[in-house]
């Protein structure tokens, strides 16, 4: 799978990224970490551009999972409960999913774009649940934003010394679950700095 993919992206190049990142939010099982490394060693070769790769994810990433809240909202409950196997959206995942966002809230759909497995069904989530769409919109897509930056940028950074053809996702997730929540300390305490400042 992950050759293909690459191969894919060798030839079409920012077009498939889009719809291949679309579908992945619409739990496609695509290797997302992977091709997104990939795609930060490809432009630290110079055979991508930085920052069109950027875009072209953030907006495929948020148009899957923009969708997958549609169809969410428009379905419902039951017929998930029936038919969300074919999701990865099982009756004990959506109880998994409702339980964890007891606990954590809409932080949890910025968060779990780094849980493999979890980010394919938030947006289910969501719509089926009804979360107030602007709430959905603002940490989805901040959640989205994040996770195709700090990955190709993982991949810009440490690509040229990772070898793709034995490449172990669980380092970059580990790495990039890293960055996230170093990035979250940073801004909570900018956050908090400029709460005491006013």
């Amino acid at each position: 799978m992950k050759e293909l993919v690459l191969s894919y992206i060798m030839q079409y190049g920012y077009g498939i990224l889009f719809f291949a990142f679309l579908l992945e939010l619409l739990a496609l099982p695509l290797p997302g970490e992977f091709i997104l490394a990939y795609v930060g060693y490809l432009t630290y070769e110079n055979h991508m551009n930085l920052f069109a790769s950027i875009l072209v994810v953030f907006l495929g990433v948020c148009t899957g999972i923009t969708i997958s809240y549609y169809l969410g909202y428009k379905l419902g409950k039951p017929f998930f409960y029936k038919y969300g196997h074919y999701v990865y959206l099982s009756p004990k995942r959506l109880d998994l999913v409702s339980r964890w966002f007891g606990m954590y809230g809409y932080i949890l759909l910025v968060v779990a774009y780094f849980i493999p497995g979890i980010r394919h069904v938030t947006g289910y989530f969501s719509g089926i649940t009804q979360t107030p769409i602007y709430k959905f919109l603002i940490h989805a897509y901040l959640g989205a934003f994040l996770y195709t930056v700090v990955f190709i940028s993982l991949g810009r950074v440490f690509g040229p010394n990772l070898n793709f053809q034995d490449f172990d996702e669980n380092y970059i997730i580990i790495a990039a679950v890293i960055v996230l929540f170093m990035l979250i300390i940073y801004l909570v305490r900018k956050y908090n700095n400029l709460r005491i400042k006013a």
